[in-house]
């Protein structure tokens, strides 16, 4: 049956590989079910449910992603997109957990489109090179930002915006410790290095009486207080307009990138570098964050963590269907996620925030045209705290800088629509 479904030994693997494999990924991944639900919860989600929503919607993601498209391919509520929710869409802007919830679903909704009438290859295409390293390279400043405010490393000042908290108290100390032990762990390749990271600062501060032991299982806690709690019709208003697109391009191109790593690490992609089955690998993606904002979670995406399980041979959808399954036990687990302090993420979220800021050695710093639309977007997202806001002023000083350069011809029919629509949002928002 395994054969039938998957076809394993037609690309070269077996059963146990692809086991294996399932479990690696899980271990290098699972690190989100500490870091999303309390990260949402500050979004006023309760926390127990967006636990629940968390293992569920990449559940749904790893089984259709290895079940319809066959590929060993992981998903789950993607690191950034989360923050973005939290911080910038709800404590950012002020909107409610249910309107974001809402906008998480239209785009959702716009990237199945895009994907079923194959547009997105042109959307893709049309989007410069560069906007898109801004993108992945402001999201981790951003990122930065959030894990050294949680950590208390970064405080508020009210002389000079921000300041050097007190590192001398447990909480800094203990990121700062997660940050170089996670550093340590991956400089020797060991997969799950982000996870051992959590549970050894979680184990100290147990230790120190810092956090109160809570149990180990669990009945799954309720699912009911987000399920269904979505907001479309107010996520349809102008002043949502950015907050859609941000979460549709960043999961567009995340998803896009992952893919393309992956299948290539997995020897898929044929000798031109077409990756078969491409509809359905993104309408699993696409589709598992519409089941996750009408469960009560962000985005879900393509895990490049998905590497590590392709790594040690897994070829085909069983390995994604494997990690599936392990986030469902997960659920049961709830109480070892709720004795996680926020310290304790902090190093991982970090972590996270230097792999995103590498795409940086690939702007032609040489070029101010290039260099200043990745400047405004490094800057602005984590000073005007949103992911949205840092796209649609990148997309503006992108526009206005190859105009006043006298390279208007790079810029796109695309980009040019969604600058103006940019600075629409901007003039009545």
């Amino acid at each position: 049956m395994l054969e039938r479904i998957f076809a394993i030994r037609q690309q070269g693997s077996t059963v146990k590989t692809e086991i294996v494999a399932g479990l690696t990924t899980f271990v290098t991944m699972v690190y989100i079910i500490f870091v999303n639900p309390p990260m949402l919860a500050q979004a006023g989600i309760d926390m127990g449910a967006a636990f629940v929503a968390t293992c569920i919607a990449a559940a749904i993601g790893c089984f259709i992603m290895g079940f319809w498209a066959n590929y060993p391919l992981a998903l789950a509520p993607g690191m950034g997109l989360n923050a973005f929710f939290t911080y910038g869409v709800v404590l950012g802007m002020g909107h409610t957990w249910q309107s974001a919830l809402g906008a998480v679903f239209l785009s959702g909704c716009l990237f199945l489109l895009l994907s079923i009438f194959k547009v997105r290859e042109w959307v893709i295409q049309a989007i410069p090179l560069v906007l898109k390293q801004a993108i992945a390279t402001g999201i981790g400043a951003f990122l930065a930002l959030i894990a050294l405010k949680n950590a208390g490393i970064i405080v508020a000042s009210p002389a000079t915006l921000v300041q050097l908290g007190d590192i001398t108290q447990a909480g800094p100390l203990l990121a700062i410790f997660s940050f170089f032990i996670i550093a340590s762990l991956m400089f020797r390749e060991v997969k799950s290095a982000v996870l051992i990271s959590i549970f050894l600062v979680t184990g100290i501060a147990w230790s120190l009486d810092l956090v109160s032991y809570q149990g180990f299982i669990s009945a799954p806690p309720s699912i009911v207080p987000t399920l269904l709690e979505l907001d479309i019709s107010s996520a349809l208003e102008l002043s949502m307009l950015s907050v859609v697109f941000a979460f549709l391009f960043v999961d567009l191109f995340d998803t896009s990138g992952t893919l393309v790593a992956v299948t290539h690490k997995a020897g898929l992609a044929d000798e031109h570098g077409k990756m078969p089955r491409l509809g359905r690998a993104l309408s699993a993606d696409s589709t598992a964050t519409i089941a996750g904002s009408m469960l009560g979670t962000s985005t879900t995406t393509s895990y490049i963590e998905s590497v590590s399980g392709v790594s040690v041979g897994g070829k085909t959808g069983l390995t994604a269907v494997i990690v599936g399954m392990c986030f469902l036990l997960m659920m049961f687990f709830a109480p070892l996620a709720k004795m996680v302090p926020a310290y304790a993420t902090a190093g991982a979220i970090l972590y996270v925030a230097v792999l995103m800021l590498q795409n940086l050695k690939f702007v032609n710093w040489d070029d101010m045209s290039d260099a200043i639309p990745v400047s405004v977007v490094l800057l602005m997202t984590p000073l005007t705290f949103s992911i949205a806001h840092g796209i649609a002023l990148g997309f503006i000083a992108y526009t206005v800088v190859k105009v006043v350069c006298d390279k208007a011809q790079e810029v796109s029919v695309s980009v040019w629509l969604l600058t103006l629509l940019f600075i629409v949002k901007f003039a009545f928002e």
